[in-house]
């Protein structure tokens, strides 16, 4: 049936209301699905290109400059053989000096394995207690360590033990900084003549972590 006046211009505009609302709809729809995907990918952009948040006590560690590990020795200065062309027996001059050169063994027994020598000359006398003369050289020739100590002994007290101070060295010891306690095993009516048990506390500015403390 065919409409005719009013009643089709009715229809018409009924059909346009209706085609205007889906539209409007649709339209809704997808700005709606438009915005839920736009947010989506921000939240996974954010998170792929966000850095990592560090813990600030650990970034506080990181930069914080670590503390030096300390390294210990164990060694004995032997006394002196005369009989012996590489040892020298200390000497002391009319003036009080006292010049040794003695070698540095791994154990107690004069016939344990050498390690190195020791070296010093050292003025007792108030006047040069800061001399520079007053170091006593330990030089080590091991597989484990190659280089030498310097011994500061401007304290010297001639007691039965001695706590001296490591201030500097050279090779596997550059630039050391620690403790030298020197013990006299037996000792004698003078200071020329014994065997010393020296224990030594280093912190190395640039430590080997492959070396191994020498026992004792």
């Amino acid at each position: 049936m065919e409409l005719t006046g009013p009643l089709k211009s009715t229809f018409k505009a009924n059909i346009f209301q209706r085609a205007k609302k889906v539209a409007c709809m649709m339209r809704c729809r997808i700005i709606l699905c438009t915005a839920v995907s736009l947010a989506l990918l921000t939240v996974l952009l954010l998170a792929l290109i966000s850095p990592v948040p560090h813990d600030k006590n650990q970034s506080d560690n990181s930069t914080r400059p670590r503390p030096r590990p300390w390294l210990a020795l164990s060694l004995y200065i032997q006394q002196p053989q005369i009989s012996s062309s590489d040892v020298q027996p200390a000497v002391r001059s009319e003036a009080g000096a006292f010049i040794f050169h003695r070698r540095l063994t791994e154990g107690l027994e004069n016939t344990s394995r050498v390690i190195g020598k020791a070296q010093g000359f050292i003025i007792p006398i108030e006047h040069f207690a800061y001399s520079g003369f007053n170091i006593i050289y330990l030089t080590f020739d091991t597989p484990d360590y190659s280089g030498s100590l310097s011994v500061q002994a401007k304290h010297v007290e001639h007691k039965d033990r001695e706590e001296l101070t490591v201030v500097g060295g050279t090779g596997s010891f550059a630039f050391a900084r620690g403790l030298a306690v020197f013990a006299q095993t037996d000792p004698q009516p003078t200071d020329v003549g014994g065997t010393y048990h020296v224990k030594l506390q280093l912190q190395l500015r640039f430590p080997d972590r492959s070396h191994t403390n020498i026992p004792g």
